[in-house]
């Protein structure tokens, strides 16, 4: 059963209702994802109050103090939304986040470039993310695609179609081509030159 801690606002609360390592509220508040949203909170309420500059810079701030989470001032993000190991996020412009959603840690929700093709630089070119959403370690989402409600999208996923609801994505899991420090048969043409020692590179593209 998920710890809930009513007593908290729901930035906080949801942390404890995640994250089992949270062992207390000294611990949530030193989490990197809170302060992400704490400014980004600030930022987007300056940008919608059409201010220049200033949501940009504190955004800017924030990535800078939370290891490189990166949310523009722009992007729109519902509550709960909580942030596990925050590093390497980047969450663009016209980014549409729903209730109690949890991402990772170097997850993109991204833009793919089509966009320059049309006219209207602030048309909608990011990803919209339903409630109850979770994204896995390293995922990128890109285009103006939705996530719908309840989907799981699992790790390293690179996801450029909208997903129906109660879905789950998974990428392809990594392939074993040496075991034991024998090259297996089936990729003798990826393992050309193995040696069972250090001096051997295998000459594969990802």
């Amino acid at each position: 059963m998920p710890r809930r801690r009513t007593r908290w606002p729901d930035a906080i609360d949801v942390i404890f209702e995640k994250d089992p390592a949270c062992r207390n509220i000294f611990e949530a508040l030193i989490y990197q994802g809170l302060w992400a949203i704490f400014y980004h909170r600030i930022a987007h309420a300056l940008y919608t109050a059409h201010i220049p500059f200033l949501p940009r810079l504190i955004s800017q701030f924030a990535r800078f103090i939370t290891a490189g989470i990166e949310i523009h001032p722009g992007a729109q993000i519902g509550k709960r939304f909580f942030i596990d190991h925050g590093a390497g996020i980047v969450l663009g412009e016209t980014t549409v986040i729903g209730n109690n959603v949890m991402l990772y840690h170097q997850v993109t929700l991204g833009a793919t470039g089509w966009w320059r093709r049309s006219p209207g630089r602030l048309q909608k070119r990011h990803p919209t993310i339903e409630d109850d959403v979770t994204i896995g370690v390293g995922a990128a989402i890109l285009g103006p695609i939705t996530i719908g409600k309840g989907s799981k999208i699992g790790a390293m996923a690179l996801v450029f179609e909208s997903v129906p609801p109660n879905s789950v994505v998974a990428s392809k899991p990594a392939e074993l081509l040496v075991k034991g420090g024998e090259a297996l048969e089936k990729h003798q043409e990826l393992t050309q030159g193995w040696s069972g020692n250090d001096s051997w590179e295998m000459d594969y593209q990802i």
